[in-house]
């Protein structure tokens, strides 16, 4: 990969995190709560936030003239936006309702590990001795903040379910992976959001008594992480999941929790814990690991393979 392409992905990956971290507070904020009779159900409002990133998706596919996806793919797109958006994020939301914003980006960066284990069994791709290192290291910091109650981590449903979210999301990646060999991360963004929306309609009725007494912050919350977390931050993942190996990508979200963490902090009032940081630490070095020690020594290995002889027949792949 050149160096300004490997610049642009990791710029796409930072904005996404960004994005991605803010989303868990602002998440926290729209939900309706005792505190806030004003906010949205899990299932209103994860189709608030997909309504309106279908919408801008939609429009990104008709002003561009993208088209429609093969007929062959729909069955994989239907269910990378059934997995990635509908159940991902009615999850996430229904464990918000408990779960504090800092400790769900917590629960939700098991996520790599999920993606390593099946990446390699479907994708054939592999992690060297640091990447595994690295990934140990980050889910060594996601159960040392995860465990601790002042990280407000409970093992009961509303845990469980953003868990299933990191399972879910997991999925998606690898999904994506292979539709990112025919598709633009943009152009499969903008399918996999509108089938999630549509998966997500079963939830119309209880949005439409949402709104009716929705207060303006909550509403705005809504359309904040429908365009930015919504479709900007999926569309930049998918590109750079369609440079980047899958499991070298998501380790990126062990760093999620550092963003989500302080944003809460700031915006909720949620202060964490000298483990959190330690644990955020932990969760850093792992992603630094897979991403700078795991490739200098894929690097290294290819340099020290022999050279194919230059009388060799060309092998052409079929289409």
């Amino acid at each position: 990969m050149k160096p300004t392409t490997r610049k642009t992905t990791y710029l796409c990956i930072l904005t996404t995190l960004l994005f991605w971290g803010s989303s868990f507070a602002v998440i926290r904020y729209g939900l309706a709560s005792p505190a806030n009779p004003g906010g949205f159900h899990p299932g209103a409002l994860a189709l608030f936030r997909f309504g309106t990133a279908a919408v801008v998706a939609l429009g990104y596919l008709i002003i561009t003239r993208q088209g429609l996806p093969r007929a062959r793919d729909l069955w994989r797109i239907a269910l990378a936006g059934l997995l990635g958006i509908s159940v991902y994020h009615f999850c996430l939301n229904f464990g918000e309702q408990v779960v504090p914003a800092g400790a769900a980006s917590i629960i939700i960066a098991f996520a790599p590990i999920f993606v390593a284990l099946i990446s390699a069994r479907f994708l054939k791709e592999r992690l060297g001795g640091w990447g595994w290192l690295g990934v140990v290291c980050s889910f060594a910091g996601v159960c040392l903040v995860g465990f601790t109650g002042a990280a407000g981590f409970r093992i009961n449903i509303h845990a469980l379910a953003v868990m299933g979210s990191a399972l879910a999301t997991a999925i998606y990646f690898v999904l994506s992976k292979e539709l990112l060999k025919r598709y633009s991360g943009i152009q499969l963004t903008s399918y996999a959001i509108i089938a999630g929306a549509l998966f997500l309609l079963i939830f119309a009725p209880q949005l439409i008594g949402d709104a009716r007494h929705a207060s303006t912050g909550a509403t705005m919350a809504a359309l904040y992480i429908g365009v930015f977390p919504g479709f900007i931050a999926y569309a930049l993942w998918g590109v750079a999941l369609s440079r980047l190996p899958a499991t070298q990508v998501t380790v990126f979200l062990n760093a999620e929790p550092l963003f989500a963490a302080a944003i809460a902090w700031i915006w909720l009032g949620e202060v964490p814990s000298h483990l959190v940081a330690i644990g955020a630490i932990l969760a850093i070095a792992g992603v630094l690991m897979v991403q700078l020690m795991d490739n200098k020594s894929h690097a290294e290995t290819s340099a020290e393979e022999p050279a194919k002889p230059a009388t060799e027949p060309a092998r052409h792949t079929p289409q």
